[in-house]
């Protein structure tokens, strides 16, 4: 009696969506993935709601994916495994997550133990007291070098909330929860995962979007995956947030503002070549200027064509692409094998 008792309870159970998804890219994390695993249990122990867990190894060459599958059996534990193809990088394989997650929420943090999951409960009763949809960890105090880590963060974050107008204190925190009904409306693509609170604020007000002080820990195992080696990277990419931030749906505007305007200074140059030419009679086959007219006139008109072709690409290609940037070898699900 109580084995079919508790069969029917394990049913329902199985039944009931699921509150948040937590989803953990890893990649080459074989001595961090059995402590995060621990980690996350222990601070989720108290959380009442149904909840997941999706680690997404990220084409990892270690033994990383063999110790994550040791946890697909633990008890009370849903775990799903995403194993990519190959390495596609942090940004895909975040978006590999989000797009298997379930959950009403959906979390997302860094497999290297330097992200704390205590933090998460909290995030999510902030994130629906302040009634937001997105809320960013704020690593406070940063556990990491001041020159080679902090110092160009700090730039970048600068940089970032100037361009975007998205204010935030820190952009590259990966602990963030999120609405699953607004993060699935954004595709992550290329090394973006940085500037999601950007992307976010393509889809609801920045007022939605939020910011809590975390805990971060020093990183025990290995060296750093992931994050911004270079500031120049980081100059590239922010230029490309914020050509698709304002440009996106009418990237003709970019390209035609730039035509018009070596247009305009084209057509200066060469009405004063032609008024010193016809009326003050001098010469000007030998000027700089006037090639320098002609360059700016031919570039004019090749700047409009090109905005008009982007036009007509972003209203056919990008419309009707849904592929993923991203190839699932396989998804290994504990509940399956209960």
């Amino acid at each position: 009696m109580q084995t079919t008792v508790d069969s029917v309870a394990e049913a329902i159970d199985l039944a009931l969506p699921f509150e948040l998804s937590l989803v953990v890219p890893i990649f080459n994390e074989e001595e961090s993935v059995g402590p995060l695993v621990d980690r996350i249990c222990s601070a989720m122990v108290n959380f009442t709601a149904r909840w997941e867990l999706i680690l997404v190894d990220d084409g990892s060459t270690d033994a990383t994916l063999a110790n994550a599958r040791q946890h697909l059996d633990r008890d009370g534990l849903n775990l799903k495994i995403v194993a990519l193809q190959r390495n596609f990088g942090q940004t895909a394989a975040m978006q590999a997550g989000i797009d298997t997650a379930t959950g009403r929420l959906i979390a997302t943090m860094d497999g290297d133990l330097q992200n704390d999951p205590k933090d998460i409960p909290a995030m999510v009763r902030e994130l629906e007291r302040r009634e937001l949809d997105l809320l960013v960890g704020w690593r406070k105090n940063r556990q990491d070098g001041l020159l080679l880590r902090k110092i160009p963060s700090w730039c970048a974050n600068y940089l970032i909330g100037r361009i975007t107008g998205v204010k935030l204190h820190d952009y590259g925190c990966s602990l963030k929860i999120y609405r699953a009904s607004i993060i699935k409306q954004v595709k992550l693509m290329g090394e973006m995962h940085r500037f999601i609170p950007a992307w976010v604020a393509g889809v609801v007000p920045s007022s939605r979007i939020g910011e809590m002080v975390v805990t971060h820990h020093a990183r025990e195992h290995g060296q750093s995956k992931y994050g911004i080696s270079r500031t120049f990277r980081v100059i590239l990419d922010l230029l490309s947030v914020m050509f698709f931030m304002r440009y996106k749906a009418r990237p003709g505007h970019f390209f035609g503002s730039l035509g018009l305007g070596l247009g305009g200074i084209a057509a200066l140059i060469l009405i004063y070549l032609f008024f010193d030419k016809f009326i003050m009679g001098n010469d000007i086959g030998s000027r700089p200027m006037l090639m320098v007219g002609i360059v700016f006139l031919l570039s004019s008109v090749q700047l409009i064509t090109t905005g008009i072709l982007s036009e007509m690409i972003a209203r056919t290609y990008y419309r009707d692409d849904a592929s993923p940037n991203y190839i699932v070898r396989q998804i290994l699900d504990g509940n399956e094998n209960a």
